[in-house]
């Protein structure tokens, strides 16, 4: 099967992407509005982009629901400052329930019953149940596609904190024994990680 986007409807190529970019992370991102409202959305079209500067990135859709750009981008363009909170999987429906179109101006954290906890170097909250955050500020934004369905912004975040809880360290790293983080699959599919192995990289031996 060979499938050619100019050729079909962006709702029949959807599927298509988020069934096969498998799995992906969750960031799950709070900020803050100019007025002081509390925002917290979860995004899976999610990751890491360089190390110098140290940079993540995540991307909003559009808010189809609203006919407009989703609160997380409104409030990281009037703001600059985020936090990307990790997903662990005892916190998956809270997470899916913080992914309703509340209106405009609602908190997630309210309605969902989560708690905000101060961040070091931004005004954007974090998640105090979450084991993991970044602290971002704005890098860029990178607008593709149009100003409605389909459309995406690529943003992009420097991280300027990592909190890690010691809860979910060994040796001073992260276990994934005691760290279950969620990962999004296609339609309301979802997976997190409970197998693993190891292969080490092969270096190559000139005349082999």
């Amino acid at each position: 099967m060979i499938l050619d986007p100019a050729q079909m409807s962006r709702a029949e190529f959807y599927p298509w992407m988020i069934r096969c970019i498998v799995p992906r992370p969750i960031a799950w991102v709070s900020s803050i509005s100019r007025e002081g409202v509390h925002n917290l959305a979860p995004f899976s079209f999610f990751t890491g982009v360089s190390t110098e500067p140290p940079t993540l990135c995540f991307v909003p859709g559009w808010d189809s629901a609203r006919n407009t750009k989703k609160d997380t981008l409104l409030n990281i363009e009037a703001t600059g400052e985020f936090v990307v909170n990790v997903v662990p999987d005892h916190l998956a429906e809270q997470m899916n329930d913080t992914a309703t179109e509340f209106p405009h101006g609602v908190s997630e954290f309210e309605r969902v019953r989560l708690t905000p906890a101060p961040a070091e170097r931004v005004k954007a909250p974090r998640l105090a149940e979450s084991p993991v955050h970044f602290e971002c500020e704005r890098y860029q934004i990178v607008q593709v596609g149009p100003d409605g369905p389909g459309g995406g912004w690529l943003v992009i975040g420097k991280i300027l904190l990592l909190h890690v809880d010691e809860s979910i360290l060994t040796d001073g790293k992260v276990d994934y024994e005691r760290f279950h983080p969620v990962g999004r699959l296609g339609g309301m599919e979802y997976a997190n990680i409970r197998e693993r192995f190891v292969m080490l990289r092969k270096k190559y031996v000139p005349g082999s």
